[in-house]
């Protein structure tokens, strides 16, 4: 049940190789772990179109409104817009034209072209696909308070893998939609074009949490 497979992040999210040049052979709880120092040496080679600043660099098409609290490294895309009181930290990169709504707080994840977090959400410890829409305060959990061993496991193709790891969110594929107030438990790994309803809670792990 524990045999070793490979999740490839392209399968999930196409423009991922683009983003993230030669970090496609690593497991996404892999990358969100090691995302604050792959963020600080992509800044060092971004173009002149970023407005950059003790480790955070924002383009200049993007909009980012007031009481929002910036820690670094993030960089935060073209036309990209931040809503009021937004909260992003740890590590944070938004990718062109993505939307975060008021009140959202965005911990060490990646979020891809075209996708929108509405209002009130926490994305923590997560790679998000194309085009993913969360309502208002749907969750990505990245940490099994309730749980005496606390590392995640994600399911993948039928088969368990131990990732060692007590921070881990979400991988979401492109075109997944999230309803509000749905919680996507540690670990849960969508397909593309996934729909997750209003209310819902994702554990793909149920069956074997103690």
């Amino acid at each position: 049940m524990d045999k070793p497979t490979t999740i490839s992040i392209d399968d999930f999210i196409k423009q991922f190789p683009s983003i993230l040049s030669g970090k496609s052979n690593l497991h996404p709880w892999e990358i969100t772990e090691n995302l604050e120092a792959i963020l600080n040496e992509l800044i060092l080679h971004l173009d002149t179109d970023f407005d950059v600043k003790n480790g955070i660099a924002i383009h200049k098409t993007a909009v980012i409104e007031q009481g929002v609290t910036l820690k670094t490294p993030i960089i935060v895309g073209e036309n990209c817009f931040v809503g009021a009181n937004a909260y992003l930290r740890g590590g944070v990169f938004l990718d062109r034209s993505v939307r975060i709504g008021p009140g959202c707080e965005i911990k060490t994840s990646i979020i891809c072209t075209d996708s929108s977090i509405a209002h009130f959400n926490f994305i923590g410890d997560s790679i998000i696909g194309s085009n993913v829409n969360f309502e208002a305060g749907a969750v990505t959990a990245n940490h099994f308070n309730e749980r005496t061993d606390k590392k995640i496991s994600v399911l993948h193709k039928s088969i368990i893998i131990e990732t060692e790891s007590w921070k881990f969110g979400s991988l979401i594929g492109d075109n997944s939609k999230i309803g509000a107030n749905a919680v996507l438990s540690p670990g849960t790994i969508l397909e593309a074009n996934t729909i997750v309803n209003r209310l819902e809670l994702v554990d793909q792990l149920k069956t074997i949490c103690k």
